[in-house]
C-alpha cells in the first residue's frame, strides 16, 4: 500500500484527487495540505466538500518547512493541486528524497523558460526539477512516464486537444502550411474554487478569453509540434471540455488514413473512446474518459475532431492517477475503472 499526501486539496482538483485516492485500492491517503496562509487550514476536508463527507477523519494541514523537509522522505506519492508558483517554490524541496512527485500545476510543463515567464509572468530558476520532469500526457508518453520521479500533470486544454490532433501529427497527416485552429469551451469549476465575478455563474454566459495569447497555447504547440491557434471559451455549465478542432489535411489524405491514424493510435487505450459520432460533454462529465470523433471532408482536405473530457478529471486528477499507476508499475486504469 502506498502511502500518499495530497497538497492544495481543498479545491476542486484537490478535492477530486482526495476521492481517488482514498477509493484507489493500492493507495492509501495519509495527510492532506494547503498553504499556510489559508482560510481553510485546520478543517476536515469533509466541511468543504460535501461529497466528502465520509471522510471527517481527514484535516487540511498547513505547510510549513518542517512538512517540506520531511515529506519526501516519509511519502511514497506527493499530488500538488497547487498554484504555479508554489509548485515551483516547493518542488527543490519535496523532490529530494523517495517520493515521486505528481504536479497539476503549469509550472513545470514547459521546458523553454524564456517561453515559461512570458506566460506565466514569472522566472522559472527550479531548472534541475525542470529537466527532470516528464509530461503527463498518459496515452502518449507511457514508457517515459514509468521511469520518471517527477510529472507534469498537462493542462485541461491541452489533454484535449493533443488527444485530437497527436494522431493526424503522428501520421504525417497534417498540412504543415496550416495551424489546426482549436475552439474549445471549459465548464466553469476551470476557473477554481475562489469566488471571481468573472466566473460568477450568474454572470457566466459564453465568451472567448485569453484569445491570441492563453498560456496553454506553447504547451500544446510544444508537444504537438506545430503551431496553432487555439480560443478558449468559458460557458455556463460546471464541469467538462468539448475541443473542436480544424485541420488541414496533407495532399490526397483520405478517410481510410484518418482513420487508420486514431484508431492505431488509441487502440488498447482503454480511457479513449474512439466514438462513431461527436461526443459532448454529458458524455465524460464525472469520468475519466476522452471521447474522441472526426470527420474528413476528402474534396477540401479539411477535417474536424472533437475531444470531450472532464476538466477535473481527464484534465487533472484521473490523469494524475493514471501517471501515478504507470510510475508504481500498476494497470494505468486502476482504481478509475469498475
Amino acid at each position: 500500500m502506498m502511502n500518499v499526501s495530497i497538497i492544495g486539496a481543498s479545491g476542486y482538483t484537490g478535492a477530486q484527487l482526495v476521492a481517488l485516492v482514498n477509493a484507489h485500492p493500492d493507495m492509501q491517503l495519509s495527510r492532506t495540505f494547503v498553504s499556510a496562509g489559508s482560510a481553510d487550514a485546520n478543517k476536515p476536508v469533509s466541511a468543504l466538500h460535501g461529497t466528502l463527507a465520509h471522510l471527517s477523519h481527514l484535516t487540511l494541514e498547513p505547510m510549513s518547512e518542517a512538512v517540506l523537509d520531511a515529506l519526501p522522505d516519509t511519502m511514497d506519492l506527493i499530488f500538488l493541486a497547487t498554484p504555479h508558483e508554489a509548485s515551483h517554490d516547493w518542488m527543490p524541496a519535496l523532490s529530494k528524497g523517495k517520493a515521486k512527485v505528481l504536479d497539476l500545476s503549469g509550472a513545470f510543463r514547459i521546458q523553454d523558460t524564456n517561453v515559461f515567464s512570458q506566460f506565466y509572468g514569472f522566472e522559472h530558476t527550479a531548472t534541475k526539477q525542470l529537466d527532470q520532469a516528464v509530461y503527463g500526457l498518459a496515452e502518449w508518453y507511457a514508457d517515459e512516464i514509468a521511469a520518471a520521479r517527477l510529472i507534469a500533470v498537462p493542462g485541461c486544454y491541452p489533454t484535449a486537444s493533443l488527444t485530437a490532433l497527436k494522431p493526424l501529427a503522428q501520421a504525417g497527416l497534417l498540412d504543415s502550411a496550416v495551424r489546426p485552429v482549436i475552439n474549445a469551451v471549459s465548464g466553469v469549476s476551470g476557473a477554481g474554487r475562489k469566488a471571481s465575478l468573472t466566473s460568477s455563474f450568474f454572470e457566466v454566459s459564453l465568451q472567448a478569453y485569453g484569445v491570441l495569447g492563453h498560456r496553454h497555447t506553447p504547451e500544446i504547440e510544444a508537444y504537438l509540434g506545430t503551431p496553432v491557434i487555439f480560443t478558449p471559451h468559458l460557458g455556463n455549465f460546471k464541469r467538462g471540455i468539448l475541443a473542436t478542432v480544424t485541420v488541414k489535411t496533407a495532399a490526397g489524405t483520405t478517410q481510410a488514413q484518418v482513420d487508420a491514424a486514431y484508431t492505431q493510435a488509441y487502440e488498447n487505450k482503454p480511457l479513449v473512446r474512439c466514438r462513431d459520432s461527436f461526443p459532448k460533454v454529458d458524455d465524460v462529465a464525472h469520468t475519466p474518459f476522452v471521447d474522441v470523433h472526426w470527420k474528413l471532408d476528402e474534396h477540401s482536405g479539411y477535417a474536424v475532431i472533437t475531444a470531450a473530457i472532464d476538466n477535473i478529471m481527464k484534465g487533472a486528477a484521473s490523469q494524475a492517477i493514471q501517471c501515478a499507476n504507470l510510475m508504481s508499475g500498476l494497470p494505468v486504469d486502476k482504481g478509475l475503472l469498475p
